[in-house]
């Protein structure tokens, strides 16, 4: 071998071995999609995630939000799932519920729930519902009027839909769901402006922003009923669905359906990453995720916005995810009916 090829081989070696080297992430833009409008609650923790997880990559990627709400947080849910390259460089933040769609038929679903690949989740919540005070004062009230409230929905599948028609349904409320919100911002203007007088969504949501801390300093409004087994010490003087449902005498199949719909508090706010990702970039993201929500700076920041951190791993989200796409049918029927389908 002369010097020429020598030199060659040489520098092909070292090139060969700086780019085995070279993190993947490096020099490129992570992208985290995020299922609902600017301003919603799963924006709030998908901002603050991804000011911090940049750093806890190798590489220390730029990494970009995309608000993609809409049909329910359905149009996101799809995008990562079906459209989104599985090329560890796109991840999403999804509305807990949505596998209610999947398993009641809606045929906009492009996604199988159980088949995301999990990172993991920065909250874990039970489920609430704020009416304004000047509407009704408790659910036992709800439960006798003759015509019951309006309550914001984004849509079927979701927190917000998926409580008062399970309430309907098991202890003979009248929610008058109003569905087609972009987000929940828009359904709190609604209600501020008397349109809709109710919403649901999460414990963690209704202790973080100021204008839910405004509305209780005020008594604008006021939580109704949880999801929670035993209550909220915050909110102590509150109603679980599970005493409603003992207390109305609600069939066996109501509290079969509750559990499988309440399981959705279990995925808090699930980050995924699209189907055949590589098992390299799931480690990397799942390891970054980890660190991000134990990150001092972050957990500080949290804490200024009054936002809730509770780390799941994205393993037991995997083995929750294949649990609740349940073959019983009973349930399911009884589902479909409640959603409507």
């Amino acid at each position: 071998m002369n010097w020429i090829s020598t030199l060659a081989f040489l520098i092909f070696s070292l090139s060969s071995t700086l780019d085995a080297q070279t993190p993947y992430y490096q020099g490129k833009t992570l992208r985290l999609i995020v299922s609902s409008t600017a301003g919603s609650n799963y924006d709030l923790y998908g901002r603050l995630i991804a000011q911090y997880i940049g750093k806890h990559i190798p590489g220390k990627p730029e990494v970009m939000v995309q608000n993609m709400p809409g049909g329910g947080n359905i149009i996101g849910a799809n995008y990562v799932y079906a459209v989104a390259k599985p090329d560890g460089l796109t991840f999403g933040t999804l509305n807990a519920a949505l596998y209610f769609n999947q398993l009641g038929g809606n045929k906009d679903v492009q996604f199988d729930w159980s088949k995301y690949i999990y990172i993991g989740s920065p909250d874990r919540s039970e489920d609430t519902m704020y009416m304004r005070s000047d509407a009704f004062k408790t659910i036992h009230d709800v439960r006798k009027a003759a015509e019951g409230p309006k309550c914001g929905s984004t849509g079927a599948g979701s927190t917000s839909h998926y409580l008062p028609t399970l309430l309907n349904d098991g202890i003979g409320t009248r929610f008058n769901l109003i569905s087609g919100y972009p987000g929940g911002p828009e359904i709190d203007l609604a209600t501020e402006r008397n349109e809709v007088q109710c919403r649901a969504f999460t414990i963690a949501g209704w202790f973080t922003g100021d204008i839910y801390a405004n509305w209780r300093k005020t008594g604008f409004a006021r939580a109704l009923v949880q999801t929670s087994r035993k209550r909220d010490p915050r909110l102590a003087d509150v109603p679980t669905v599970y005493e409603l449902f003992e207390e109305y005498k609600s069939p066996e199949t109501i509290k079969r359906l509750a559990n499988l719909l309440i399981a959705s508090n279990s995925f808090g706010r699930p980050y995924v990453l699209p189907p055949a990702t590589p098992a390299e970039q799931v480690k990397i993201l799942r390891e970054a995720f980890m660190k991000t929500l134990s990150d001092s700076e972050l957990l500080a920041d949290a804490k200024r916005r009054r936002i809730d951190i509770e780390y799941t791993p994205g393993e037991e989200l995997e083995k929750l995810a294949k649990e609740v796409i349940t073959k019983d049918t009973e349930v399911i029927d009884r589902m479909k009916r409640l959603l409507g389908k």
